[in-house]
């Protein structure tokens, strides 16, 4: 049975967490959205809900993110993780702040932390202040995020402008002194009424030293570097048995393809670095209405037995504010999700069964339209992207990528994984 309950804010975000528990032995299955009841099997340590919350109303993302926790403590969950980006991507009214108040509220916890750090990735913390990289997030691509646009560095800063609940800090000294350090700052500071902590961490280490700390808290937060030290405490309470090849899925053969629908600056080097063949979407006639899947379809299916081929939707920062400018945010983002969608059904009818899929919402709307419920969660292609297998009778390999994540030869070393 389950011991932890993972509610992600988006696809890959859960995709990347569930990776980082297998890594660390835990047999682990993403749900896409709410899982029925009874569809959970027995055999795994870890649920991870996906869901579609991170840029919705926060009322909504409130409500969908209680439901998915009634439905992990139905299934037997007595640890409890909300995930979000390593970016720690939120507006001033949420998402990050109200979800995790109703959280807290409703597991009648005293405190939760928040520790988005991902170093493996380049996202650390130091003195509450997010890097990306070498430079502050302020300074990163996310200034310029189409929907999150991300301005303030500080986490401190922006969980304070959404909640009316203390907010406070275990700086990075007290992190290196150790678990029990760290315990006694979170005490202290619950003592104190403050029930959102930040949490600096800048190297692996004190993640596990986290970790450590945090294993008999009903729930933490952060991106999914943190999970890092989860399961060695779990196990050390007793809560968690050690098994064996988590990361197994079944063998599938079939064509390769990659749909890359993000317009990250990472994303968009990876396919500046892809070799094989490539069809660049015209996303101005997708949102005009025209038939661009169409003729996109008829390109891919003459070239699958010519390797892995890529269709890409992703454009520079100015190309995606002037789409935007002109047909309006939600307009175009609905069209060329629903393109890239239409796409993902029509190659996996014609033989594609191993599918790279990159960017956050891109995936989400291509595990929709696929009609995948649940995902195994396999080995790890880079940090925090993993291979999963879908779960039904006509299985699929599916690499589910957050478009900041993954280096630069992403898309070929995806393939040379399995």
């Amino acid at each position: 049975m389950a011991i932890l309950g993972i509610i992600a804010d988006d696809f890959t975000g859960a995709t990347d967490i569930a990776g980082m528990l297998v890594r660390g032995g835990m047999r682990t299955i993403q749900t896409i959205g709410i899982p029925a009841n009874g569809t959970i099997p027995g055999d795994v340590d870890a649920v991870v809900v996906a869901l579609k919350t991170r840029s919705i109303a926060a009322k909504d993302a409130v409500a969908q993110s209680l439901d998915a926790l009634a439905k992990l403590q139905d299934a037997g969950c007595v640890r409890f993780f909300f995930k979000y980006c390593s970016t720690f991507d939120s507006t001033d009214d949420g998402n990050i702040g109200p979800v995790g108040d109703a959280l807290i509220e409703a597991l009648q916890a005293k405190q939760a932390i928040y520790c988005p750090a991902f170093p493996e990735n380049g996202r650390t913390i130091f003195f509450g202040h997010l890097f990306v990289g070498n430079v502050l997030l302020s300074d990163s691509h996310m200034r310029h995020h189409p929907l999150t646009p991300m301005t303030d560095s500080s986490l401190v800063r922006v969980l304070a402008r959404q909640t009316e609940n203390k907010v406070g800090l275990v700086p990075l000294k007290q992190v290196q002194a150790g678990s029990a350090a760290v315990r006694e700052a979170l005490d202290r500071l619950a003592a104190d009424g403050v029930c959102h902590v930040v949490v600096d961490a800048v190297a692996d280490t004190d993640l596990g030293i986290i970790g450590e700390a945090v294993g008999d808290d009903p729930l933490v937060t952060g991106g999914s570097g943190v999970a890092l030290g989860l399961p060695a405490a779990y196990r050390r309470r007793g809560l968690l048995a050690h098994k064996a090849n988590a990361d197994a899925l079944p063998t599938i053969n079939g064509a390769s393809a990659i749909l890359a629908g993000s317009c990250s600056a990472a994303t968009l080097g990876q396919i500046a670095a892809f070799k094989g063949p490539h069809l660049h979407l015209d996303t101005d006639a997708i949102c005009r209405g025209e038939p661009v899947a169409d003729s996109a379809l008829a390109w891919a299916v003459g070239r699958l037995g010519d390797g892995p081929i890529l269709l890409s939707a992703g454009d520079q920062p100015e190309a995606v504010k002037a789409l935007q400018a002109k047909y309006g945010v939600d307009r175009s983002s609905h069209a060329i999700e629903a393109t890239m969608a239409a796409l993902a059904k029509g190659l996996v009818a014609a033989g594609v069964a191993r599918l790279v899929v990159a960017g956050g919402e891109t995936s989400g709307a291509v595990v929709g339209a696929l009609g995948v419920t649940a995902l195994r969660i396999g080995p790890e292609i880079d940090p925090g992207v993993p291979w999963t297998a879908s779960v039904g009778d006509k299985p699929l390999l599916l690499a589910l990528k957050s478009g900041n994540f993954g280096a630069t030869d992403f898309f070929t070393k995806a393939f040379c994984t399995l």
